[in-house]
């Protein structure tokens, strides 16, 4: 199944400290009567990182089930340790994803050496498609574009997912590797059209969680080549986009999710629920834009 298009980091309903699996259900069934061509469980949006491996191998099952093959499910899998990456790789490859999203290791700081490695490690171990996930404001460690040549050389990778919001960086991307050799994924709203005009595929998204017809809409404009199209609605959601990370993300989106009634706000520690006067902020934001807030 090909990676492209609006996918959406589906957020992990919560409710009373568990992972509510209907409204999680609901959720994907929202996401694909509005066009959504991916779901992206267990990522940073659903909080994969405070989920028990028993937890997220339970949404991942959730959300494949419930898609039946209508999308691509691209299972959150990453690690900081690549033997339990390469644990959660294994998990989704028995659970029928299309494939994994494995975010570089956080907090360990390796060496593009040491990048480079724990890649290749999941991919001999696993022989399942991977796509990185690039997203230094989190992990502290920038996956560089001769890293990510090198780990498509080798095969280690089928796609990545590019949150530096620099343009720059995906035409090195595109120069280093090639328009078509693997699937680029913007991991940015506010950037889907400059990113898909550079050689982007498309986007996982979070704003695609309330909003996922005009997320769709805004990638097929750009996909087109029809820039007017692209940038009049890049530029309708941009405060959407904005509010989304007001506060730490996935509290805005959880508390924009639960204003349209679809699952609750509730986060797991050490996240903790958005602000008041935030919360305000979220709900103008949504109304502007013609949703429907409670």
């Amino acid at each position: 199944m090909r990676l492209e298009g609006s996918m959406v980091a589906i957020v992990t309903p919560l409710k009373d400290g568990a992972v509510d699996h209907r409204s999680l259900r609901d959720l994907v069934e929202f996401q694909l009567a509005e066009g959504t061509d991916g779901i992206i469980p267990c990522g940073t949006t659903g909080e994969g990182a405070t989920l028990t491996a028993a937890e997220r191998y339970q949404v991942i099952k959730t959300v494949v089930e419930q898609v039946k093959g209508r999308a691509a499910v691209v299972a959150g899998a990453g690690s900081n340790a690549t033997h339990e990456a390469i644990e959660g790789v294994k998990a989704a490859r028995e659970l029928g994803a299309a494939a994994a999203l494995v975010v570089t290791p956080y907090y360990n700081k390796p060496t593009q050496e040491g990048l480079f490695r724990h890649y290749e490690a999941i991919w001999k171990a696993t022989r399942f498609p991977v796509v990185a996930y690039n997203v230094p404001s989190r992990t502290a460690v920038d996956l560089l574009p001769e890293t990510v040549a090198r780990l498509v050389k080798a095969g280690a990778i089928v796609g990545i997912k590019e949150a530096t919001a620099s343009m720059d960086r995906q035409v090195q991307l595109v120069e280093l590797c090639g328009r078509d050799a693997l699937a680029y994924l913007s991991g940015d709203d506010f950037t889907v059209l400059p990113y898909i005009a550079c050689g982007g595929h498309g986007v996982i998204s979070v704003v695609a969680n309330v909003a996922p017809r005009a997320m769709k809409a805004l990638v097929v404009a750009a996909r087109a080549g029809d820039l007017a199209a692209a940038l009049q609605q890049q530029a309708a959601m941009a405060e959407l986009n904005r509010v989304m990370f007001v506060e730490t993300n996935p509290g805005p989106v959880k508390a924009a999710v639960a204003l349209l009634g679809k699952a609750s706000a509730e986060l797991r520690l050490p996240l903790a629920p958005v602000s008041e006067a935030s919360l305000q902020k979220i709900r103008a934001a949504m109304q502007k834009f013609g949703l429907k807030p409670a």
